[in-house]
């Protein structure tokens, strides 16, 4: 019996037995044995069985999605010689950095002696057997336009840019060229976010996809306890915690002013127009043992798009803190003016601002309506495509969502303080004195 059939024969030992057997391994099969995913990878790192098409892992971060993509890859090229698999991620450099050479990506997984050749330059990786692998980026549709594949594997699909649906786009020029060998199939790997493309996935026919979820501490054997101890303190069951940890899919709630797929579409990776004016919105908080001090910046572009630039919030932050935070958000965003809430006290605010050495000029706002209400304007600029956001900021996003139609909030936390921040920012911005809110000049 050759090593690999010996290895292949303890897959399938109950697991004391299969303990022992290992111990009874000479170096040379112990060697072979950490390259042995099938013996040793947990079940749903695993291919599933079925006649499936598609094999779509939504899982939390460190579940072992990586490894996951590249053993399969691996499995695959070294079984066919003719594989040709295509590399998809978000971008070229991330493919590379990640999924190729990354500390679980394709390189460290070969067994020594059947390390491909990689050849940066043609974005290749060839096998001594003749299958060969190829990069590409999602930011680049048409890039995927012509070549033909047996196999894929398609990284993080949440996190690809889908300004003009170019996600969308760039998945269906790969299935179009997914036309080699007899049973094409394509692996997806990514940390759930309700997306369209995630939603599209979800939505085929459980006869041709396989899906699997899984949660950070499904790893928790390979992981450093001190992390998992502080993700579990600091996001808990929060709705970033529930997606990023946990690999739950966070659906949009009936009657909220935003959903993901706005937000998706307000995506701006590279802002298309310089700003001409820059804003602060801050929500200051009641205490500093209470909520969030939200403290979002917002561009007005040339163009006449706003744009959200940055969440520069503080938690639990005593007031000089935040004001702190706030007069260094300005400065590294070169802003034109503050525009800030005053409903716990225009006068402290205003002081609390100016002694953290403030020049710039300061606007207090008095909400007369409630947070949702003053909301609604700004929700109706996204929906006209006015408001782009120049990345992604889960936790404002996450209270964006949680904002209802009609009044209510039904986000993370108490308040959805960094949310509140940037609607007075954009209706400063935007909205002008059509704004909802009153305001009075500090």
């Amino acid at each position: 019996m050759s090593n690999h059939e010996l290895l292949d024969a303890l897959v399938d030992l109950p697991e004391p037995e299969r303990l022992a057997a290992i111990r009874t391994l000479t170096e040379e099969e112990r060697k072979e044995f950490r390259h042995h995913w099938q013996l040793w990878g947990r079940t749903r790192q695993l291919p599933p069985s079925g006649d499936w098409t598609t094999w779509l892992i939504l899982a939390g971060r460190g579940f072992g999605k990586t490894r996951a993509g590249a053993e399969w890859v691996r499995t695959t090229a070294q079984a066919n010689p003719d594989a040709r698999i295509a590399l998809v991620g978000a971008s070229l450099g991330e493919v590379r950095a990640v999924m190729v050479e990354g500390e679980s990506g394709i390189l460290a997984v070969c067994p020594p002696g059947q390390i491909p050749s990689f050849e940066p330059s043609l974005r290749r990786l060839t096998w001594g057997n003749g299958a060969q692998a190829t990069l590409y980026s999602a930011g680049e549709p048409e890039s995927l336009r012509g070549p033909q594949h047996s196999h894929a594997w398609c990284d993080e699909i949440a996190k690809w840019e889908n300004v003009n649906s170019r996600a969308t786009r760039c998945w269906d020029n790969l299935l179009l060229g997914l036309r080699l060998g007899e049973h094409p199939r394509v692996l997806a790997t990514t940390t759930p976010r309700a997306v369209p493309l995630v939603r599209r996935l979800l939505d085929e026919p459980e006869d041709q996809r396989a899906l699997v979820y899984g949660k950070t501490e499904d790893n928790k054997d390979n992981l450093s306890t001190r992390f998992l101890t502080g993700m579990k303190r600091r996001y808990g069951k929060s709705l970033l915690g529930r997606q990023e940890l946990d690999g739950e899919l966070i659906a949009d709630l009936p009657g909220a002013l935003w959903t993901r797929a706005m937000l998706e579409q307000a995506l701006e990776a590279v802002p298309s127009s310089p700003p001409v004016r820059v804003v602060i919105g801050v929500d200051p908080p009641a205490s500093a043992a209470g909520d969030a001090c939200g403290i979002v910046v917002c561009a007005l572009g040339e163009d006449g798009i706003g744009r959200v630039l940055a969440d520069c919030s503080v938690v639990k932050a005593s007031p000089e803190k935040w004001a702190r935070a706030v007069a260094k958000a300005a400065e590294a965003w070169s802003a034109d003016r503050v525009v800030a809430e005053a409903n716990q006290g225009g006068a402290m605010v205003a002081s609390v601002l100016r002694a953290a050495e403030l020049n710039l000029p300061l606007k207090l706002v008095h909400a007369s309506n409630g947070k949702s209400a003053r909301a609604e304007p700004v929700a109706a600029l996204y929906e006209a495509g006015r408001v782009r956001h120049a990345g992604q900021f889960p936790a404002l996003e996450d209270e964006l969502c949680g904002l209802m139609a009609g009044g209510g909030y039904e986000g993370p936390g108490r308040s959805p303080d960094r949310a509140d921040a940037m609607v007075w920012a954009l209706t400063e911005l935007l909205l002008g004195r059509r704004g909802v809110p009153r305001v009075r000049v500090g």
